[in-house]
């Protein structure tokens, strides 16, 4: 098999209060919550995970709830700044009727590439995007609310804003095998023909943009997907050998990662599919437990005390 980046697989980003994300993400958007765990570095603070049915790689969107005193993060250069849904065209209206009766903070439709989206922010003023795709396949999770005519499918895209395009367009191309497809003003938009879906990555130029700050609403890390163990490593070579710093293989429990800062600065995974969500619970009882890393688990008495009752 070829190896190939398949796209996005996760972005992670922060956030505050830990009851206020889950309703939002599972029960606003609709979203299915499919693991509560804890920060392998922080056990004190919740990592949620929300996504399809199963968690597949392109729908998973994870935080790191902080807490409520955390500072604002602020949106700027050598940032992800906009995680864009796929949602079924002709759905915006659904999702303007909806951010209406839960005072979501939105804007009206607009259009760019040729396809029609509406920006809006969660809670803590993360900015989303939901944009109208006619060809996306991927079966949704739904609800009593949100049912399949409007649900979010997926990612579309992940937009980062940079001062420069050049190192990091190297690396989009010429080392994870993305293709320049179009420009509108100061957006560069990049695709891989490797998957059909959560396969564009935006980049916004501000040459004079300053840096941003990473805190409360930011997206800490974009994560790029490969199917395997055998694939990781072989990006771990051509990432090193573009003279960028990588880590070694991490074992994150749902999948092995290897992490790395691009030269503009964001924070890049790549994430393998194994083993999956399903490695601790079922597909049925996803996101009803409380997982530990195994090295948390004696203590798992003392965590559950001090972490926030969500559900």
């Amino acid at each position: 098999m070829e190896n190939k980046i398949l796209g996005l697989h996760h972005i992670t980003a922060i956030a505050g209060d830990a009851k206020r994300n889950f309703e939002f993400y599972s029960k606003v958007l609709g979203l299915r919550f499919i693991k509560k765990t804890v920060n392998f570095d922080d056990p004190g603070t919740y990592h949620f995970y929300f996504g399809n049915e199963a968690g597949s790689a392109g729908t998973i969107l994870t935080f790191f709830p902080w807490g409520a005193g955390i500072p604002q993060g602020r949106r700027g250069a050598g940032m992800a700044t906009e995680i864009g849904y796929s949602v079924p065209v002709g759905s915006l209206e659904f999702w303007m009727e909806r951010f209406d009766r839960y005072n979501v903070i939105y804007n009206k439709p607009a259009e760019k590439f040729g396809e029609r989206y509406l920006t809006l922010l969660d809670p803590d003023g993360l900015k989303l995007e939901l944009t109208e795709v006619a060809a996306d396949d991927r079966k949704p999770w739904t609800t009593d609310e949100v049912g399949e005519v409007a649900a979010l499918r997926g990612f579309h895209h992940i937009t980062l804003t940079l001062n420069s395009l050049e190192g990091t367009a190297r690396i989009l191309t010429d080392v994870f095998g993305y293709k320049l497809q179009a420009v509108e003003t100061n957006r560069h938009r990049f695709v891989t023909d490797a998957v059909a879906t959560a396969n564009v990555v935006d980049i916004v130029v501000l040459k004079e943009e300053k840096r941003g700050h990473l805190a409360n609403g930011s997206v800490h890390h974009v994560a790029f997907s490969v199917p395997n163990d055998e694939v990781l490593m072989h990006f771990r070579e051509k990432v090193s050998a573009a003279g960028l710093s990588i880590t070694p293989q991490i074992d994150r429990n749902y999948f092995h990662s290897l992490y790395f800062r691009e030269p503009g600065g964001v924070l890049f995974e790549i994430a393998t599919d194994n083993p999956g969500f399903t490695v601790d619970e079922s597909l049925e009882d996803l996101g009803k437990n409380l997982k530990l890393p195994a090295q948390y688990e004696s203590r798992r008495e003392d965590i559950e005390a001090h972490l926030v009752p969500i559900n």
